[in-house]
């Protein structure tokens, strides 16, 4: 699928889009102020190990000690790995074709490997997310354009997406005869169709890297950074700027050069690929990226064919449910219900990478009575997963017309980093009706009456629906209020007030 690669760079943020056929598929962003750590290489300190939970956290500089797990101990993990393009150490940890030797080595205990004081290199796998910390793991890997460097590991792997079988053969026979001593390759999905030289060149720029790193960890102290990853414009164009990338487009002079330069030592046959635009109009306002980013912020999405889905987060999981709407189909029920639920598929996998949802996902189709139809949108929902770089993991149609599936969650999502809690709901997600807030209303010029029996006059300062409300419902009541309690109740309004908030003034009667 042809892509297109759009960048917005300004001196305090940072966004990429990438697009495949004019639609928003993913966006990234960084912030001067606040860039990520993931792929950092740190020295550190182990400040505490935990036998319970085979774990010990380690200092690495910052606000909070980085956890690892013991896990991402292991070194040898054997030749029968087959990695995802450009895995995280935590992939290389947890692939389930991993090889078993695996299993001899997670029975020794983290106590015995480690101990408090202790000095260790790590590497940033996740960075911190919310309340937790960053996770680290001691097997390091150096991402390059084509390759992926294991100092610690002899092996070599190659990307599922390299599908031929002759071409990973060959590959993996090139990457052999020519890897140093030490150390071992993740086959990365652009190495497809390269040459022994092109190849060569990589092997030697991850050398080089790895050596001053190593003598950097020599000499310095801990904790302390030791290897920062790229910025998130090289980044990009080391990652996802392939031969399957139309055209790479950015309004940044200086960003534009700084590529260019990159480029021209990596991969020169794309260079004709980049532009710079240096339109006056904002670069994501013209593309439709704007539009689409606040889209992906609400909690419903339309389909086409009038139904939608609804997304709500938790903190536990992220469910999606689905809904006809307005679509009532031509033919029957049940074909009605499979067009909506197929159409539903391709947009929920879209808003999944979109807005970067992680950890377990849980899916409430509509109900199918015929198992031929739940089988098509099973085989849908994996068929569209592919083109999902985030490795998952996909249950069967339960029952109820669940499906439960787990996403690799590797940064944060769109909401944590675009988003914050509700001030009025505290991150509930709902506010109290404005009812509920009148008659609180009503109760607290009934206590304050009660309590003070020389007040002429109570006022209350309440948002202007509350006191329509008011007005319109419950105007009976206050007078009924105000003959009760003897005494004069005044409801103003106060337009900047939240409609949940209201302050309630008793009046002295003069002497």
């Amino acid at each position: 699928m042809a892509r297109e690669i759009v960048i917005n760079a300004a001196p305090f943020e940072t966004r990429v889009a990438l697009l495949e056929k004019q639609r928003l598929v993913e966006i990234f962003i960084e912030r001067s102020h606040d860039r990520g750590i993931a792929g950092n290489i740190y020295k550190g300190i182990v400040t505490r190990v935990l036998p319970g939970m085979q774990a010990a956290f380690v200092d690495i500089g910052l606000e909070k000690a980085a956890f690892l797990h013991g896990s991402d101990l292991l070194i040898d993990i054997g030749d029968e790995f087959i990695a995802d393009d450009g895995g995280t150490p935590i992939d290389v940890l947890t692939d389930e074709n991993a090889h078993d030797t695996r299993t001899a080595q997670r029975r020794v205990p983290i106590e015995d490997r480690l101990r408090k004081g202790q000095e260790i290199l790590v590497q940033v796998a996740k960075p911190p997310l919310g309340t937790k910390g960053a996770r680290v793991t001691s097997l390091i890997s150096l991402p390059g354009r084509y390759l992926v460097y294991t100092p610690s590991s002899a092996h070599i792997g190659v990307s599922r997406r390299i599908e031929d079988e002759t071409e990973r053969a060959r590959l993996k026979d090139l990457v052999l005869g020519e890897r140093p001593p030490e150390g071992g390759f993740i086959i990365r999905t652009a190495c497809e169709g390269l040459s022994r030289r092109e190849i060569q060149g990589d092997i030697k720029f991850l050398q080089k890297l790895w050596n001053r790193i190593s003598s950097r960890s020599e000499r310095a102290g801990a904790p302390t950074v030791l290897h920062a990853d790229m910025d998130l414009v090289l980044r990009t164009v080391r990652d996802l700027f392939t031969t399957d990338t139309q055209r790479l487009v950015v309004d940044s002079e200086h960003e534009h050069q700084r590529i260019l330069e990159f480029v021209d030592t990596v991969m020169p046959r794309l260079k004709n690929r980049i532009e710079y635009d240096d339109v006056a109009e904002p670069i994501f306002d013209r593309y439709g990226i704007e539009t689409q980013i606040n889209r992906a912020l609400e909690r419903k999405v339309w389909l086409k064919s009038g139904g939608y889905i609804v997304i709500d987060h938790t903190e536990a999981l992220t469910v999606v449910d689905v809904n006809t709407g307005r679509y009532v189909g031509k033919q029957n029920q049940e074909e009605t219900i499979l067009k909506t639920n197929l159409e539903a598929v391709r947009v929920i996998v879209e808003q999944v990478r979109l807005r970067n949802i992680g950890g377990l996902i849980v899916i409430d189709f509509i109900d199918m009575e015929e198992a031929a139809s739940q089988n098509l949108v099973v085989e849908a929902l994996q068929e569209a997963l592919k083109r999902d770089k985030a490795r998952s993991k996909l249950l069967p149609l339960s029952e109820l017309g669940l499906i439960e599936m787990t996403r690799k969650r590797a940064r944060e999502s769109l909401v944590q980093v675009l988003c914050a809690p509700c001030a009025t709901c505290e991150g509930r997600g709902h506010v109290k009706a404005t009812a509920t807030i009148a008659y609180e209303v009503l109760r607290r010029i009934q206590r304050e009456g009660a309590l003070n029996a020389s007040v002429a006059q109570i006022t209350v300062h309440v948002h202007p629906a509350v006191a329509d409300f008011l007005r319109r419902n419950e105007e009976q009541s206050l007078q009924m209020l105000e003959t009760r309690l003897d005494k004069k109740i005044a409801v103003k309004v106060s337009p900047d007030m939240s409609e949940d908030r209201y302050e309630v003034t008793a009046v002295e009667a003069a002497a």
